[in-house]
C-alpha cells in the first residue's frame, strides 16, 4: 500500500465493485455482439478459401497437415437444411448435412498432398470451391 493511502473496508465500497465487475462481465456475455462476431472459429489454422453465396458462406481452413470446412448461414436462426463436404482427391467426402441454425460442420480431412474439394450448402443454394490447396 502507498504511503498516504488508506485501504476502504465499508462493505459499500466492495459492493459498488462487485456491481462494476458483474456489468463489465454480462456485456461481454449479452447478446449478438462485436465479440460474438468475431467468435472462435470451428476450425483450427487459417482460412485457405472461402465462397460466399446469398444464404451463406463456406469457409476452407488449413493447419497442422488438416483441412477442414465449414458452412456458415448469412442469418443464423431457425434451423434450415445445410451440408458441408470436404473431399481429397482419390478420396470419399466427409460430409454433414441435416438441418442446422448456425452452421453445418466442421469436417476434416487429412490431404496427404492430394487436392481437395469442398461444397456447402445453405437452404438450397450450393456452392463448391473446385479442386484447391493441390
Amino acid at each position: 500500500m502507498l504511503p498516504g493511502h488508506r485501504r476502504s473496508r465499508s462493505p459499500g465500497a466492495l459492493a459498488r465493485g462487485l456491481a462494476v465487475l458483474t456489468a463489465a462481465s454480462a456485456a461481454l456475455v449479452a447478446g449478438p455482439g462485436v465479440q460474438q462476431a468475431h467468435a472462435a472459429s470451428p476450425c483450427p489454422g487459417r482460412v485457405a478459401d472461402s465462397v460466399s453465396f446469398p444464404t451463406g458462406e463456406l469457409r476452407v481452413y488449413r493447419g497442422g497437415g488438416k483441412v477442414c470446412a465449414v458452412t456458415v448461414a448469412r442469418n443464423p436462426g431457425p434451423r434450415r437444411a445445410m451440408s458441408v463436404s470436404l473431399q481429397t482427391r482419390g478420396g470419399r467426402a466427409v460430409v454433414d448435412a441435416g438441418r442446422f441454425g448456425r452452421h453445418a460442420g466442421p469436417v476434416t480431412v487429412h490431404p496427404l498432398g492430394r487436392c481437395v474439394r469442398a461444397t456447402g450448402s445453405v437452404s438450397g443454394v450450393t456452392r463448391s470451391t473446385g479442386w484447391i490447396l493441390c
